[in-house]
């Protein structure tokens, strides 16, 4: 898959970016200690923020807040997100891309039509394949 969301599905785990804390220099660390395991063990959690990020459904507070972020994320390597985030976001690409490709393919043609950002993302993708 020549995919590279890295860190538009970053969004995915919407649960990961939010606003900006007050100087801007990072996404709040608001949504850092959610239990990301317990979402992507539950198809009943983690549909409903797929669905929002494609816009095929209702968004959550959180969901909606991240969904505004995805482009900034992808554009900037995800400059403003905490280590934690960054992690986080690693796990939920790569469950996507073993476990539900189909919704990872849909996020990406919506995110990354063109593949801009797999080509930047490339090397990033392919180790988190092997993972």
């Amino acid at each position: 898959m020549n995919s590279a969301i890295v860190l538009c599905v970053v969004a995915l785990a919407g649960m990961v970016l939010a606003r900006p804390d007050g100087d801007g220099d990072k996404y709040t660390s608001k949504w850092d200690n959610i239990d990301l395991d317990e979402i992507l063990g539950n198809d009943r959690l983690l549909v409903p923020y797929i669905k929002c990020t494609l816009d095929e459904g209702k968004c959550a507070p959180d969901a909606k807040e991240l969904k505004e972020h995805i482009l900034e994320a992808l554009e900037t390597g995800c400059d403003k997100c905490t280590d934690k985030q960054k992690e986080g976001t690693h796990r939920v690409i790569a469950h996507l891309i073993k476990y539900k490709l189909e919704e990872w393919e849909k996020l990406r043609a919506k995110y990354d039509p063109e593949g801009k950002y797999a080509k930047k993302y490339e090397k990033e993708l392919e180790e988190l394949k092997k993972a």
